[in-house]
């Protein structure tokens, strides 16, 4: 039997390494996908860590029901190899990406169509193993998407970033109130978002981002304007340059600054998504919230309709590639530390 090569997480809070085991083969409705590219997403850093943080001091354990080793990664796109006995063979050697955000099927929100919220969740790379392997089993031949004639880079961030970005926006999207947009974020989702945002709104996209060099290669990249967050008296600066503020707003960081930037810059009858996942706390006035009347509302990922939506806009021509950039597979430790030091501008993917 053929061996696959994994990056995995033999102990929390410690370096990824090296495990070899044998190529699983497919059952029933499954797939085997020999990967090409990963993309590596931050959220693999809070696997990796063992935690989320809730703020004031306090985790929330993302430990419980996972079995060491264990292979992360989630942005996959690759060629079929194999596939079990209740899927065509016609599917093998078909070049696919890979939706990871797979529920138990069984549930109401999967029968909803929303297996991206499912309790029971086999999300590839969070729950079950993932992309940072020579190959990956895929529980269904129906969460592979066609993505020629994009570059496979780009179909495999479209799976993650690509569908956050998109689901967050959606949910902005025919509100009465479209003068302008703020990003909040630009690491490799909210660069997505830009690019998603040009093809998706006719108001011009402001963003903000501490990094001086995010602020530049988002402009380069369509954004009409760029704020610093930290810069002293910006939240006076920006309420008067926009009239009161941005009626939509999308915080891809969600941490606790930039929340807090976010709902100041909100204008009145405004709407805040928060997407980004960096953690903490978030606090506000009840009597601030209503006399504001203010709009905040949660997304994390989108549903297997909104990756075909989004694949479709993609393949169509429609959507800007954003900045990426592509490294070996091996090398992905490396990558993880610089991401979380902060030096990695757009998305790294994975190549083996």
């Amino acid at each position: 039997m053929a061996l696959m090569r994994r990056q995995s997480l033999v102990k929390f809070d410690a370096p990824l390494c090296e495990t070899i085991v044998d190529t699983p083969k497919p059952q029933g409705p499954e797939v085997l996908v020999r990967i090409e590219r990963c993309g590596l997403c931050h959220s693999d850093l809070h696997i990796q860590d063992g935690y989320a943080d809730l703020g004031g001091g306090k985790k929330l354990d993302t430990t419980r029901g996972m079995t060491l080793p264990f292979t992360l990664g989630h942005e996959i796109a690759g060629v079929v190899d194999e596939v079990g006995p209740d899927v065509p063979a016609s599917v093998v050697g078909a070049k696919k990406a890979v939706f990871p955000w797979i529920g138990c099927g069984q549930c109401r929100d999967c029968k909803n169509g929303d297996e991206n919220l499912c309790a029971k969740q086999r999300f590839l790379g969070v729950s079950i193993d993932g992309g940072f392997a020579t190959h990956v089993l895929v529980p269904d031949a129906k969460y592979l998407l066609d993505y020629d004639p994009l570059p496979v880079n780009q179909a495999a961030t479209l799976m993650c970033s690509g569908v956050t970005a998109y689901g967050a926006l959606k949910r902005l999207v025919d509100r009465p109130r479209q003068r302008n947009l703020l990003l909040i974020g630009l690491g490799g989702v909210g660069m997505m978002g830009l690019s998603f945002a040009q093809a998706m709104f006719k108001q011009p996209i402001t963003v903000a981002d501490l990094s001086g060099a995010a602020r530049e290669t988002a402009l380069k990249n369509g954004a009409a304007n760029a704020y610093d967050p930290s810069e002293p008296d910006v939240i006076k600066r920006i309420l008067k340059e926009t009239d009161g503020g941005f009626d939509e707003v999308v915080d891809f960081a969600g941490n606790e600054r930039s929340m807090a930037f976010a709902v100041a810059v909100a204008a009145r009858g405004g709407k805040v998504v928060v997407s980004g996942l960096m953690g903490g706390q978030f606090t506000l006035p009840m009597v601030q919230w209503v006399y504001k009347r203010l709009t905040v509302e949660g997304f994390m990922v989108g549903t297997l309709a909104e990756a075909h939506e989004l694949m479709a806009l993609a393949r169509a021509g429609k959507i800007k590639p954003t900045p990426m950039r592509e490294e070996p597979m091996g090398d992905v430790q490396k990558w993880i530390d610089e991401l979380r030091a902060g030096k990695v501008v757009g998305r790294i993917v994975l190549k083996n």
